[in-house]
């Protein structure tokens, strides 16, 4: 059987060795690109830094790039183990920066222990780099390093060892001094260590309120008291107390909060017990904490437990801070990492821990019930949100205390953060820009669902949409208060106390009365089916649009949709459109979902509403009628189908850049379509794909989601005389909101995408 020890080697060990390694960011394929790499156009801006030192963050990495140092002395609770044997460590370092904050690195360890030695090689190294991360250095020398090379280097210098987890308990701290209804400046603090975390969490913790005669550190020999001054390092000195306590028993008793940074097991159950009520505890010592979780939660039901480890609540992770503190001080070219930017860092966390938690965090953590309280004080570290709200906080921080070179502008910088998150964010955005000027009523008819709920909370907090929530107030309110929503702001609509139900009957009757519908169906439909009376709100203009699927499934609803909203006047059929967010920009691929042998009718319908989707988000769209063969060289039937189809668009969108038929790789490869079909029309790289039949289009979109890595939103169904999304039973809250911004914006630019005829 495989032990963790096993899996750890193999997976540092198979493949290219390590964790990290450098890729390159311009192209190296010609002479002439070498010539501009490096010999002889580098030195142009060789000479430009030389007159102007601050060309270095234009020309080179410097101004992303962060040196993780390490000495090997005190590594990840293994101790003083070498430089050498810390690398994986600093490796692993380098690979959390990159992944959460888009941060490069190199890692560096120095076979030197003498702090004044290694002071002046990190100080050697200041041209290199934008940033200094110190890493596993033992205390005391890591405070004269640091605090050294702080006053020497114009860069950050942050020794993450003494600061990160300062920065994070400080944040859980805030909230759970507040979830237990406490005052911060009288709380009673005890501490189980006085190493530089220990020392530098509460000299962050004291600038937030704690006072520092309410601190009670304890080393290895028992509590800091006066009767040891003269014995005790400068750093211990100032948490000297005058009390009778000598041991850590005796300073718990009576205690408020306990903060363990020492090693495991040091809290036994009889002494928590002793606290006072309500009491804070963050046991944080790894991999065993100074008291067991469960051990502290049995001793004290009453308690908020904090602790290092990932498979309990409340986990105070340092991944939290470093990352995001590095992109805030390199972003606004801090010179260095004050403490006010640490304090905003903090401030951020705990602000972000309030809000609610969106559902791709929630699965990230087995689906767990993530909300604001005694078990969630502190945001989880796969929340990519915390890049938006802590790097912000950090750069304006800096801004403010004096300390940045540059002077950002804060909502464009929010903008560039989420660029580094995925193109995807930046589409959404975009749309998000656009419907919040002009925001639209949107029916939800799965209302008791948690996720819609939770939806429809960002829908109002945001400015998106004004959503209404359909069906029984009671059930949609008690999913709300199970789910810690409030329902402020959001409309609610009892399915069965509308005034307009016979209203209702009689159109329903008079659409589909000839089709099946009997007047019991009608009124049981209207009375019962919160989908049906949302697609007739839709029909009436009551609402500007309606998101369904979840109850019905996605067959279901298209069918009721295209019964009771109908089809555009023009228009052959509907279809749904997956939008590919790729790196080199989104791509539209139709029909995904819903034409499953389409004719030539229907394709050119798709060709144009896609298009018109697409140049309704701001991207000139150009069409690829694709087929699996070029411009007439096959004489099967689905070939000339696809050809009919491109004459039909080029007749009715004469100006649309559309051509087909073409196979997917002579469309995507203007190179070999210039080479070997000069006669192809298309003007630029196609952004458009329509396929020929359903299985062609699905299979192309899960394929590029899945293996290509490109990231699907949708999909989108044009074509209806008004707006209808369909959204999978599985959808998360994150596609809700994206679909409904989708839908919204197609309450404004609905002409275009088929309100109005295309033909």
């Amino acid at each position: 059987m495989s032990t963790l020890q096993d899996d750890a080697r193999r997976y540092h060990a198979e493949g290219r060795p390590g964790k990290i390694e450098v890729s390159l960011t311009k192209p190296c394929a010609t002479q002439r690109d070498l010539s501009l790499a490096y010999t002889p156009g580098v030195a142009t801006p060789c000479l430009d830094i030389e007159k102007d030192p601050e060309k270095a963050y234009e020309y080179t990495a410097k101004g992303n790039l962060v040196a993780v140092i390490s000495n090997g002395t005190a590594v990840l609770g293994l101790g003083d183990i070498g430089a050498l044997a810390g690398k994986p460590v600093m490796e692993g370092k380098g690979v959390l920066f990159k992944r959460f904050a888009d941060i490069d690195v190199f890692d560096i360890e120095v076979n030197e222990k003498d702090p004044k030695k290694l002071i002046e090689i990190v100080a050697a190294l200041e041209p290199t780099f934008g940033g200094i991360n110190l890493e596993d250095i033992k205390a005391p020398e890591c405070f004269e390093v640091e605090q050294t090379l702080k006053g020497r280097m114009n860069i950050p210098v942050f020794h993450d060892d003494q600061h990160g987890t300062a920065i994070i308990s400080a944040a859980g701290m805030m909230n759970a001094l507040e979830i237990q209804g406490k005052k911060i400046g009288e709380v009673k603090v005890v501490v189980s260590g006085a190493g530089a975390s220990a020392i530098a969490c509460m000299n962050l913790w004291i600038r937030f309120g704690i006072k520092r005669e309410n601190i009670f550190m304890c080393d290895s020999k028992g509590v800091i008291h006066e009767g040891r001054r003269g014995t005790l390092d400068k750093t211990k000195d100032a948490f000297i107390q005058d009390t009778k306590a000598r041991t850590l028993a005796d300073a718990i008793k009576g205690a408020d909060v306990f903060v363990g940074l020492s090693k495991g097991n040091m809290l036994t159950a009889e002494m928590a017990k002793t606290m006072a009520s309500k009491a804070v505890i963050f046991a944080m010592a790894n991999p065993d904490p100074e008291i067991p979780y469960t051990v502290a939660k049995q001793a004290l039901p009453d308690a908020i437990i904090a602790t290092g480890r990932s498979d309990f609540p409340n986990q105070v992770n340092n991944v939290l801070g470093f990352p995001f503190i590095f992109r805030g001080a390199l972003d606004s070219g801090a010179k260095q990492i004050t403490e006010e930017m640490k304090m905003a860092a903090s401030r951020a966390l705990a602000a972000l821990a309030r809000e609610d938690v969106p559902d791709n965090v929630r699965a990230a953590y087995g689906d767990a019930k993530l909300s604001f309280g005694r078990d969630y004080i502190i945001p989880k570290p796969l929340d990519e949100r915390v890049l938006l709200w802590e790097a912000p906080a950090v750069a304006k921080a800096a801004m403010d205390c004096g300390v940045a070179r540059k002077k950002l502008d804060m909502d464009e910088y929010r903008v560039a953060l989420e660029r580094r998150l995925g193109p995807s964010r930046m589409f959404v955005r975009n749309i998000v820009q656009t419907v919040k000027a002009s925001p639209r009523t949107l029916v939800f008819p799965e209302a008791d669902d948690q996720r819609v709920i939770r939806a429809c909370r960002v829908l109002v907090d945001d400015g998106i949409a004004r959503p209404v929530l359909l069906g029984n107030p009671v059930s949609i309110e008690a999913s709300a208060k199970e789910a810690g929503i409030e329902l402020k702001g959001i409309e609610v609509v009892d399915i069965a106390k509308r005034s307009t139900i016979e209203e209702d009957i009689k159109e329903i009757l008079q659409a589909r009365g000839r089709h099946g519908m009997t007047l019991s169906l009608a009124r049981q439909l209207i009375t019962t089916d919160p989908t049906v009376v949302a697609l007739m709100m839709v029909r009436k203009g009551l609402v500007d649009g309606a998101v369904a699927g979840i109850h019905h499934g996605y067959p279901e609803t298209i069918r009721m949709a295209l019964k009771l909203v109908g089809v555009s006047e023009g228009v052959k059929t509907v279809a749904g459109v997956h939008a590919m967010v790729t790196k080199k920009g989104p791509m539209f691929f139709a029909d995904t979902t819903v034409n499953i042998e389409p004719e030539p009718t229907h394709l050119a319908d798709i060709a144009i509403m896609t298009a018109r989707f697409a140049r309704e988000l701001g991207i000139e769209p150009h069409v690829a009628m694709l087929c699996y063969s070029n411009f007439g060289s096959s004489t099967h039937a689905e070939a000339h189908k696809i050809r009919e189809a491109v004459k039909l668009v080029r007749k009715r969108e004469p100006e649309l850049d559309c051509d087909g038929e073409i196979q997917a790789q002579v469309a995507l490869d203007e190179t070999l379509r210039t080479k070997m079909w000069p006669q192809c029309r298309l003007k630029a790289q196609p952004n458009v794909l329509v396929f020929p039949n359903l299985g062609a289009a699905n299979t192309s979109y899960q394929l590029v989601s899945r293996l290509g890595g490109a990231e699907e939103i949708g999909p989108v169904l044009l074509g209806l005389y008004r707006p209808v999304t369909v959204i999978s039973p599985r959808a998360s809250v994150n596609t809700i909101v994206q679909m409904a911004a989708m839908t919204a914006l197609h309450g404004i630019k609905g002409s275009a995408w088929g309100h109005s005829s295309v033909g």
